[in-house]
């Protein structure tokens, strides 16, 4: 989670960071905070070291920011092959359907 975007985040989702932080403990491992900024990167870390990669919607992206077909089904479908899971708080990501792709006048 970009702690940067915390006052732009959902109220659950400024609660569960909270509670990480104050806790200091989850599933009895000691909670740390990184975030490189670079999907890959902190994905990577999130699988050798585990933990959770997150990216909220914010006010000013209210569906989100990471693109479905480019970063969050391929992450999702890495975390999933690995034994995790990845979700829009609502349900699997690889559930979610792509947008049709509008036709214009043949020249795609």
């Amino acid at each position: 989670f970009n702690e940067a975007n915390y006052r732009e985040f959902s109220e659950p989702v400024q609660q569960f960071l909270t509670s990480m932080k104050q806790s200091g403990v989850v599933g009895g491992k000691k909670v740390s905070s990184r975030y490189v900024g670079a999907l890959v990167a902190d994905v990577h870390n999130v699988l050798i070291n585990g933990g959770i990669y997150g990216y909220p919607a914010t006010r000013d992206n209210v569906n989100g920011k990471l693109r479905l077909l480019y970063e969050s089904a391929p992450m999702a479908m890495i975390m999933e092959q690995a034994g995790g899971a990845g979700s829009t708080g609502q349900g699997r990501i690889l559930d979610v359907l792509p947008p049709q792709r509008k036709k214009n006048n043949g020249h795609n």
